[in-house]
């Protein structure tokens, strides 16, 4: 795995939004008991009920951080943007970053295709984006695209992914990049996503791919990859216990871009598996 840039040392300004989430606040907390990071300034979107009030962030020389709004009128009190929200506050802040020549690490999931197309397609864009920022999750994508090119058509191929009650798309940003990897290995099959099955649907199609979500309770995130062939099943799976899994990614990330000449990034690019 590549290393972050260990010469640097000068600490990393974070500023991180979507701070009061589950995700955002186990990023906020890793984040301040690493000596390589700062954070200057926590947001969340207008509305939510912590806006205006202090949270406690232990290891900061200040006691506490206000939550706050508004990206541009602090923007320029960042290096890196690590941004876990929504689409629609994803893309501002991703705009913001990349007006104001700022990094942008991007965990957000649910992007329609013109909203990717145009982050990838933003000038002065220098950002870290991936549907999930789990080291293992994207040593997962490595192997499963390694064996969808090795197994190929003899195999058929389904994705399983679980995520809690609260989840509000599916599948997961995580399960739809499996299926891209899995799928990207042969463009000339007709590749035909499935995401339920009910009743009398026939034999499965040879160029079927499953790809198929379970909400309930608490579950942080759960992936499993088949390939059953005749007689033989190999599975592949990542399963999460902490959303800290994510966060050391996103900061593994944020340590990452801060030398990176622009360009839209992914963490293959991260983890050196490319």
């Amino acid at each position: 795995m590549r290393k972050p840039n260990d010469a640097r040392k000068t600490m990393v300004r974070l500023i991180i939004t979507g701070a009061c989430g589950r995700t955002g606040s186990a990023i906020v907390r890793l984040a301040a008991a690493d000596s390589d990071f700062t954070v200057t300034h926590v947001l969340e979107a207008k509305g939510h009920p912590l806006v205006g009030t202090n949270i406690t962030i232990p290891g900061l020389a200040v006691a506490s951080l206000p939550v706050e709004t508004d990206i541009e009128s602090i923007v320029a009190d960042g290096d890196v943007i690590i941004d876990f929200t929504e689409p629609t506050s994803s893309l501002l802040h991703f705009r913001t970053a990349a007006k104001h020549g700022k990094a942008i690490i991007v965990g957000t999931t649910g992007f329609s295709s013109q909203m990717q197309s145009e982050m990838r397609g933003t000038a002065g864009s220098r950002a870290v984006i991936s549907p999930n920022m789990s080291i293992g999750v994207n040593l997962l994508f490595n192997l499963a695209q390694k064996a969808a090119q090795v197994l190929g058509s003899d195999y058929d191929t389904e994705i399983i992914e679980m995520h809690h009650n609260r989840k509000k798309d599916a599948p997961s940003g995580t399960a739809l990049r499996l299926k891209e990897v899995i799928t990207n290995t042969d463009q000339s099959r007709a590749w035909v996503e499935v995401t339920g099955r009910a009743g009398l649907v026939g034999e499965r199609r040879p160029d079927e791919i499953g790809v198929l979500a379970i909400r309930a309770g608490d579950i942080v995130g759960e992936h499993t990859v088949f390939f059953v062939g005749s007689g033989e099943r190999i599975e592949l799976i990542h399963r999460a216990y902490s959303r800290d899994n994510f966060a050391r990614g996103a900061l593994a990330a944020a340590k990452w871009i801060v030398d990176r000449p622009e360009g839209v990034y992914d963490m293959n690019d991260v983890l050196g598996l490319r």
